[in-house]
């Protein structure tokens, strides 16, 4: 049994480095979390646990970090993403072209020289041609508005 904890310790070295070589050479946050799974499942093994207490750990301790870390990883390193076409226009403002009503599907805006057709973000607000609104979401191919209070 001992030639097996003594390979078992060896293949979760192998894992554990494999997945950090993935994570270096793509740095997209995918592998880094069976590292942590592949460590604890490499000391167990180095202290002889059991086969199925290892794969158990493994499979725990990356699906607990992957959950509960994933998103504050990505909320601290992709800061510097810059939103491309369509979001890019999310938080713009925008100029009514078309009178907005969502009951007669009609709603036209123009946003940064483009128009876009438009809906009201609240359902049952009536936008009038010339008001100028700020882009919420999309929604399929519709801009989703909402009205820049008057101050």
């Amino acid at each position: 049994m001992s030639g097996l904890t003594g390979s078992m310790t060896g293949i979760w070295l192998i894992v554990l480095i494999a997945a950090i070589l993935i994570e270096l050479a793509t740095m997209g946050l995918t592998t880094i979390w069976f590292a942590g799974g592949a460590a604890i499942a490499c000391i167990e093994a180095a202290l002889k646990f059991p086969l199925w207490l290892q794969i158990a750990s493994f499979l725990i301790v990356s699906i607990v970090l992957l959950f509960f870390t994933r998103p504050i990883a990505f909320k601290y390193f992709n800061k510097n993403v810059t939103r491309t076409n369509s979001e890019a226009l999310i938080g713009q403002k925008a100029v009514v072209v078309s009178d907005i009503n969502n009951i007669e599907g009609l709603g036209r805006v123009l946003v940064e020289g483009k128009e876009w057709s438009a809906k009201a973000a609240i359902d049952g607000d009536k936008i009038p041609t010339g008001a100028i609104v700020i882009v919420k979401a999309i929604e399929g191919v519709k801009l989703l508005v909402q009205k820049v209070s008057e101050e």
